[in-house]
């Protein structure tokens, strides 16, 4: 039997034959992949000529080509369309893959090659990539323990590997919270829910094969039930379960995980000689440094808890006005936020999302990408591996540029959230390789013969994922190792970020944001409101979200916690977290740090890059043109187009003469008076 995971692809734009790959593929072809990998950096290592880029770097590029394939096939599907195999499989792979990953990057002569490359790196031979990129796998091999001795390169891989099973264990204990969690209402339960949400709520329980209505715990609906609902004691049953995940009794209890991974990050990061994680994390980042994170996380929680305690009174005034008796508590506050937004601003959600059709809003992204970096988006059809992902091909002057995947709507085999990531990413070293992008959201899916309605919150998300999307899209690059958005951490969030800007441009919300039973456009009226309403919440989201980023750095930075929860308490309680609002990922729950390093000690890294997206918009903004060629011209030369092959700190300079403060991002906020732009 065939494998067609390790086929070439030959289908229309070399795209894996989803109709063709069954879960019974998956082991067989890691296993041949990882082999054939390990052969081709035999052969490298085991070359007698001299170490030059091309014989060794340029070889270690392509080395694991099929492997990398096979890899990207199998995690978008665990990501976006899980199911019980696939998980078992996760299991098995991630283990092998951390110790495959380790034996190469520890194997002493293929680390002599690229150490002599590195010493004798001869600028006028090689180009500014080539250098770059000499330096990174340099830094790569010492930091995955390559100069360890062997003793210590063993317990190194051992630690990796079982990294890998608490990632993965993870990740799957919170899929099987969310999904496995219903609660049924009926028609006396849904006072203040708008008709999109009922419509959503009577779908799952189609879906369960129950009477009435079923409450999942979908971040689609669970935002808004809390919004809009009017029975207290379901926004808090709601509520109570969403932060529970991970933290029930059972075996998807993630308590034990959490503090197995932050003892083995602990000693991962004094093999290699540094005092904690966040030492060793940061090192390669823009912050560089612990200290520099905390700087600017306590620069911006100082005005943002005071602003989130001044609009606590008032939405304790709200509460008290409903002859409630109690404190105001995390399950009250969106509940009474939108009240005080429709009190002062004459402004809710539900006359916002009857203006933002799903389609209509990823056409104005299209039309953003027309505009700025002239990308045109033809919708094709594609054998793809769910029903409700659709394709479009990308192209600019005529030139084929990318596919482009967009897999939009919430189901229990998807985790929760919304990411973006690539089937394939884009190269010229070894022929021009083009990009196939997916961004994957958890929007609610409307019933039969309705469109589906965002929230503005989750129309930014779908430009903040599409914004990486045209990293990866515009990406120029010779060589795979920097393409796209393989940059770093704390840089990955400026194109996704900045991006979300277009859709509050008025231009883009009257052409696209048209009332989903008339097709009229929003008003500019409505514009207004919504501008001036824009940062009514600002103190509750940037408090939820800092206190995160201070918890996670916590975890990192010293001692591992005997127990992680009560170091989580103590770290609010020393920061003053108001008691009305919880932070945005409880440990339990907190997929960004511990399903994977991604994030781990770099939670900041959304607030770093937005001091950055604040001051780019304003380039756009110094023009009193947010479609300004010029700039675009230099935002796709300075920085999408070029992925990691330059640092981020000379890239972000090359575009904009020099590095932001955090001035910009306190103005955004709403925190400071924006001062007037001159010409």
């Amino acid at each position: 039997m065939t494998n067609p995971l390790l086929e070439r692809w030959t289908g229309q734009y070399e795209m894996p034959p989803f109709s063709q790959i069954q879960d019974i593929h998956f082991e067989e072809a890691f296993s041949l992949a990882m082999a054939k990998a390990k052969t081709n950096y035999k052969k490298i290592y085991s070359n007698k000529d001299v170490p030059t880029f091309k014989n060794t770097i340029e070889e270690m590029e392509k080395a694991d080509n099929v492997l990398d394939k096979v890899s990207r096939v199998f995690f978008n599907l665990t990501g976006a369309d899980s199911n019980v195999e696939r998980q078992n499989i996760q299991l098995k792979i991630a283990p092998q893959l951390a110790q495959f990953n380790s034996e190469i990057l520890t194997n002493s002569k293929l680390w002599a090659r690229v150490k002599t490359i590195f010493e004798n790196n001869d600028k006028t031979r090689l180009t500014k990539e080539q250098i770059r990129i000499t330096h990174l796998y340099h830094q790569m091999f010492i930091r995955a323990g390559a100069k360890l001795v062997e003793t210590e390169k063993i317990r190194y891989q051992e630690i990796m590997s079982k990294l890998a099973i608490l990632g993965t264990k993870f990740s799957q204990n919170l899929l099987a919270d969310e999904s496995s969690w219903y609660l049924t209402l009926s028609s006396n339960d849904l006072d203040g829910l708008p008709e999109f949400l009922i419509d959503s709520l009577s779908k799952n329980a189609d879906e369960q094969n129950v009477g009435g209505y079923v409450m999942t715990l979908s971040r689609s609906t669970v935002v808004p039930f809390l919004q809009f609902s009017s029975h207290r004691h379901l926004r808090r049953k709601v509520y109570e379960a969403w932060v529970s995940r991970g933290n029930n009794e059972g075996d998807t209890n993630n308590l034990a995980i959490v503090l197995e991974t932050l003892e083995l990050r602990k000693e991962r990061s004094q093999i290699l000689g540094y005092d904690n994680f966040s030492n060793f994390k940061l090192e390669t980042e823009m912050a560089k440094t612990p200290e520099n994170v905390k700087e600017l996380l306590m620069s911006v929680w100082k005005p943002a808890k005071l602003k989130a305690e001044n609009d606590s009174k008032q939405l304790q005034n709200l509460l008290s006005n409903d002859g409630v008796n109690d404190a105001l508590q995390p399950w009250d506050w969106r509940y009474y936020s939108e009240k005080r937004r429709l009190n002062n601003f004459n402004i809710n959600e539900v006359e916002i999302q009857n203006h933002l059709q799903l389609n209509k809003i990823i056409e104005a992204a299209f039309y953003c990408a027309k505009r700025l970096f002239n990308l045109d988006f033809t919708s094709i059809e594609l054998s793809l591996y769910h029903p409700n992902a659709r394709a479009w091909e990308v192209k600019r002057d005529g030139e084929h540029m990318a596919i482009f995947i967009g897999d939009y709507y919430a189901r229990s085999s998807k985790r929760s959230g919304a990411w973006c990531s690539s089937l394939r990413g884009q190269s010229k070293f070894d022929g021009n390789v083009r990009p196939i992008v997916l961004n994957i959201c958890n929007f609610t899916m409307p019933k039969e013969g309705k469109p589906c309605l965002l929230s503005f919150d989750e129309a930014t998300t779908l430009f903040h994922e599409f914004g990486h999307a045209l990293h990866v899209i515009l990406s120029d690059v010779s060589y795979p190792f920097v393409s796209g958005t393989s940059v770093a951490r704390d840089f990955v969030e400026l194109p996704s970020q900045l991006f979300e800007h277009w859709l509050e441009v008025p231009e883009i919300l009257q052409k696209f944001a048209l009332h989903y039973e008339t097709g009229q456009p929003i008003s500019e009226q409505l514009i207004n409101k919504l501008h001036k309403a824009k940062n009514i919440d600002q103190g509750f989201s940037t408090v939820e979200y800092v206190a995160s980023a201070i918890v996670d750095l916590s975890f990192h930075e010293g001692s591992v916690p005997k127990d992680p929860l009560q170091r989580q308490n103590e770290v609010l309680k020393n920061i003053g977290m108001p008691s009305a609002i919880d932070m945005r990922h409880a440990t339990s729950q907190f997929s960004h740090i511990f399903s994977g390093d991604g994030y781990s000690s770099g939670y900041y890294s959304y607030m770093w890059s937005e001091v950055m997206d604040a001051d780019a918009f304003n380039a756009f903004e110094e023009k009193n043109d947010p479609f300004d060629v010029k700039t675009a011209k230099a935002l796709h030369d300075c920085i999408l187009s070029k992925g990691g092959s330059v640092p981020p700190e000379e890239a972000y300079i090359n575009f904009r003469g020099k590095l932001p403060d955090v001035k910009a991002l306190l103005e955004q906020r709403g925190f400071l008076e924006k001062t007037s732009i001159k010409k």
